[in-house]
């Protein structure tokens, strides 16, 4: 497991999957962000889900993801159903 288990939400599956698609360090998340990270992931595994996106972004936040302020979940939401109908 790397350093990204540190992180809220990020466990093991997580980051393995962060992990195949070159994120395996705290920085490279933070850089990448939550919204490219996913679509990463979505690449390689279609069931990831509008959970796994809040996930990411409340990892970057340092907090669990149920506790992203309503505008973040929102947007993530409209974000999520934008690129998940293409696949």
């Amino acid at each position: 497991m790397s350093e990204l288990t540190t992180l809220p939400n990020i466990a093991a599956k997580l980051d393995a999957q962060l992990a195949e698609v070159g994120i395996t360090t705290i920085a490279q998340l933070t850089a990448v962000g939550s919204r490219e990270a996913w679509l990463r992931i979505l690449e390689r595994d279609p069931s990831a889900c509008l959970m796994r996106l809040s996930a990411l972004e409340g990892a970057i936040q340092g907090v669990r993801w149920h506790y992203l302020d309503t505008a973040t979940k929102q947007s993530l939401k409209e974000f999520y159903n934008e690129h998940k109908m293409k696949v």
